[in-house]
């Protein structure tokens, strides 16, 4: 009933830019947290950044300062600013949500968009 869908993935050179973008939909009544996490082949995924619903946000170490992550909870989206890219950065990333989808109770369930590729070249 809840679909996570990520756009804005594609190819840059290092040192380019890429904005992702995260739009939940169906039966959404509330978001808690959202947040950004990658995985490149033979390693675990890995949290690139967070943000509460009251917009505080924490960021992997290896990304501070060059992205920055932000949400419009009006339209229900999150982004990731993507600035100062590194060939490191290639990975998909995938978008998290903690959504509230039913009355009864209070709840939340995680979910995960499908992913969208970022390749970065040196």
């Amino acid at each position: 009933q809840v679909l996570l869908a990520e756009s804005g993935g594609g190819l840059a050179q290092a040192g380019g830019s890429l904005r992702l973008s995260c739009v939940a939909s169906g039966n959404v009544i509330s978001i808690n947290a959202m947040g950004w996490y990658r995985q490149v082949p033979g390693k675990e995924r890995e949290l690139v950044a967070t943000i509460t619903s009251g917009g505080m946000t924490n960021y992997a170490d290896s990304v501070k300062g060059r992205f920055t992550i932000s949400r419009d909870n009006a339209k229900n989206t999150v982004y990731l600013q993507m600035n100062s890219l590194k060939p490191e950065d290639t990975a998909v990333y995938y978008c998290n949500a903690n959504i509230r989808t039913t009355y009864i109770g209070y709840g939340y369930t995680v979910y995960w968009g499908q992913g969208t590729q970022v390749t970065v070249s040196s």
